[in-house]
C-alpha cells in the first residue's frame, strides 16, 4: 500500500523554503483530491479559500499567532464553513444532483426531507455539521498532499474572527474552521524534519468489539 510511507514521509511542517513552489498541476490535483472527499449525505457543506495574496496572508499571519507557514508556505488553503446550512443551499446541492443523475421523485423525497431535518435545527448545530465536513476533506487534503511528496501543515492557533473578517467570510455565510499551508520543506531550517514520528501503540489506540 503506497499510501503508508507517504504518510511516513509526511509531517507537520513548522519551515517551509520560501524559494520552492507547488506547482499548478500539484495544486490542481489536491484541489481534486478535497473535493472528491466524502461528506455526510454529499452535501460537502464548506468551501476552500487558495489564498497567495502577500498582503493578505500577512494579515492573516498576525491573525495565527505569527506561524511563519502561514507566509512561507506556497499556498494557504482555508476551510471554511457554510454558517448555516439552509433551504437555498441545499437547493443549489440538490439542483447539481438532479443535473447530474437526472431529476427523479425519490430526489425531490430527499431535497424535502434534508431540507425540514436542518431547518429544524440551530444555525450553530448546521454550522458544527459543515466543521466536521471540513475536517474530512482537511484529512483527505493532506493524504493527497504526501503522495504528490508536497508538506502540509494542518494548523488551528488562529482567530477564526479575524480570519472571517480578513477574507469577508461573513457575506458569502462561510466561518474559517482550519488552515493549510501547503509547500516544501526547509529541510536545514526546520527542528521537526529528522525527528522520528511519534504515535501511540496501535494495541492502545485500536478497540476491536467482537
Amino acid at each position: 500500500m503506497s499510501l503508508i510511507p507517504d504518510l511516513n514521509w509526511r509531517y507537520a511542517t513548522k519551515k517551509y523554503d520560501t524559494a520552492k513552489k507547488v506547482s499548478q498541476r500539484q495544486l490542481d490535483e489536491i484541489l481534486e483530491a478535497i473535493s472528491l472527499a466524502p461528506s455526510g449525505s454529499g452535501y460537502q457543506p464548506y468551501d476552500v479559500l487558495v489564498v497567495t495574496n502577500p498582503e493578505v496572508r500577512e494579515k492573516l499571519r498576525a491573525a495565527a499567532n505569527n506561524q511563519s507557514q502561514v507566509t512561507e508556505a506556497s499556498h494557504l488553503l482555508v476551510f471554511a464553513a457554510w454558517d448555516n446550512i439552509t433551504a437555498e443551499k441545499l437547493g443549489k446541492v440538490f439542483d447539481n444532483m438532479a443535473l447530474i443523475r437526472g431529476k427523479s421523485d425519490s430526489l425531490d423525497e430527499r431535497r424535502k426531507g434534508a431540507i425540514a431535518g436542518f431547518e429544524a435545527k440551530s444555525a450553530e448545530e448546521n454550522f458544527h455539521f459543515a466543521a466536521q465536513q471540513a475536517f474530512i476533506g482537511l484529512g483527505v487534503g493532506v493524504s493527497a498532499a504526501a503522495a504528490l511528496k508536497v508538506d502540509a501543515t494542518p494548523m488551528g492557533g488562529f482567530d477564526p474572527k479575524k480570519f472571517d473578517e480578513i477574507l469577508g467570510l461573513k457575506a458569502k455565510g462561510l466561518r474559517s474552521v482550519v488552515i493549510l499551508p501547503i509547500g516544501h520543506r526547509h529541510a536545514d531550517g526546520d527542528w521537526l524534519v529528522n525527528l522520528k514520528k511519534v504515535r501511540r501503540p496501535k494495541n492502545e489506540m485500536f478497540i476491536e468489539v467482537a
